[in-house]
Order: structure tokens, then sequence, then C-alpha cells
């Protein structure tokens, strides 16, 4: 009898506990964006970001790959060119948002235009590097996810580091003493996306303000 009443008790306590766990795991960019959109790993490093590129007066913001699918997936790619044109548009600034892959480029465009942000989000076809280093004028925010970094595939994980290495590069000369630096994909096996930019910014004495699946540097 107690074996059965101590069952019963976990499997209310196991019921009980879903939506409370639901509740908290569940991570919005209210008021930037309706409660019912979870950024969940991101959004802490988002709301940051948000708030800084905010007190910083941010008027040019340059993304590195396109969020394509709008806000369907904001719990798994972060639906950044989304959430960073929305706020470009409600202060005056500009994203400039770069993808090699036509196709990728033409559904971000869909959804940009679903949320009204089109004067405020400019979509470039381009390889990343070439696009950065033709780039004219200061950069206030930048945000680096272009390369895929794959699973299993430490040669690949390689080639995605090198190439977000090669965008800092080409970068570099734009950015200035208030510019913000986000990457993305950090938090992955063999430290990610940010591996070999991270090092080389903090040499030159940038710092980590924030560091978790994301990480942010400023100077």
């Amino acid at each position: 009898m107690n074996l059965i009443v101590l069952i019963a008790f976990v499997l209310i306590v196991f019921f009980a506990a879903k939506p409370v766990y639901r509740l908290l795991s569940h991570k919005s960019l209210y008021p930037l964006l309706p409660k019912e959109y979870n950024f969940k790993k991101r959004r802490n490093s988002f709301k940051l970001t948000l708030k800084l590129i905010e007190e910083r007066h941010a008027k040019v913001l340059v993304e590195t790959g396109v969020a394509r699918k709008g806000l369907q997936n904001t719990k798994y790619d972060g639906a950044s060119t989304i959430v960073f044109g929305l706020w470009a548009k409600h202060h005056q600034a500009v994203l400039h948002s770069v993808d090699i892959d036509s196709a990728a480029i033409e559904e971000a465009r869909k959804e940009v235009e679903k949320c009204d942000i089109s004067d405020a989000v400019k979509l470039n076809t381009s390889d990343s590097v070439a696009f950065l280093k033709q780039f004219s004028g200061q950069v206030d925010f930048l945000y680096l996810d272009s390369y895929d970094y794959p699973k299993r595939d430490p040669e690949g994980q390689q080639a995605s580091r090198e190439h977000h290495f090669k965008e800092i590069i080409a970068i570099e000369p734009n950015l200035h003493d208030n510019s913000l630096v986000l990457i993305d994909d950090c938090g992955r096996q063999g430290g990610g996306k940010g591996l070999l930019v991270i090092k080389y910014l903090k040499d030159r004495g940038w710092k980590e303000i924030y560091k978790g699946y994301q990480v942010l540097l400023s100077k």
C-alpha cells in the first residue's frame, strides 16, 4: 500500500511540475515581441544586447547569416533578423544582413515584409567576408552567425571558426570604442563559432560582458 501511495505522490508531483517547468523555461523578449515567442538559450544575451545598443544609441547594425524562418523558429535559431530588425525600426536604425544563400535571403525577405520592417532591414546576397570588406562607415553592433557549425565534424567546425575569424578581420576597421560584437553558437563542442574571434578581440582589449550560448564583447 505504501508503495502505491508513493507512486501516486510521484506522479502527482511530476504532472504538477510540468506547467511550472514550461513557465520557467519560456523566455520571451516582451515587450519587443509578444510573450508567446520563446527565445530560450538566447534570451538573456539578446536582452542584454538590446539594452546596451539602446543605451549606446546604435544606428548601424550588421548581421552575417540571415534567420530565414522569421518568428517561426525563435527557440532554435533566435530569429535574429526579425529581433534586430524590429529594434532598428523602433529606434530609427538600420540592420544590414548578409547571406551567401540567395534562397535564404528570399525566405528572410518574406518574413521581414510580414513583420513590416522592410524599411529598417537591408538584405544582401554575398559572401559575408567580401561584404564586410567593402562595407563603408562605422558599425555600432555586429552579430556573427553565418557559417554553420556542425555537431560531429571537426574539419567543418574549424572551417566555421576560421570563417568567422575572417569576418572580424574584414570589419574590424569599422568598429569603434562603443561597438558591440555578439557571436552565436559559442556554447558548442570545441568552443563554437566564436573561439578564434573571442581570443583575437580579447588580445586587443575587448572584454566579454556576457558568456553563455552566445558571447557578447565590448571594448
